[in-house]
């Protein structure tokens, strides 16, 4: 992939973020953990590794490079939120459910 093509889907991935956030992202911000709450709540179990959780949404046919991996509050459990660039440059977000690595929802 060219350069110009990488900065073409970073910056068009920069202009979705923000309404895409508002519809598919946690319910408000500040709703995501820092570093070391994410590495509390995997050696806690309260979420599946990160890695567990690509392997999952790649198993079910997510065919796309990570570009953006978070892990969020969504009511009384995590959430992964991550957003996938495709090979011909579409972004999508899907939506994994942290206990148990399990695709809730994705584009």
């Amino acid at each position: 992939m060219s350069v110009s093509r990488i900065v073409l889907a970073l910056m068009l991935l920069g202009a979705l973020s923000a309404p895409a956030m508002a519809a598919d992202g946690p319910p408000h911000r500040g709703a995501c953990l820092s570093k070391a709450e994410q590495r509390a709540a995997v050696e806690a179990h309260r979420a599946v590794p990160l890695a567990q959780a690509i392997k999952n949404v790649r198993d079910r046919g997510h065919r796309a490079e990570v570009v953006r991996a978070r892990l969020c509050r969504k009511g009384d459990g995590l959430v992964y939120v991550l957003t996938l660039l495709t090979r011909n440059g579409k972004v999508i977000r899907t939506t994994v459910d942290a206990a148990n690595g399990e695709l809730i929802n994705g584009r």
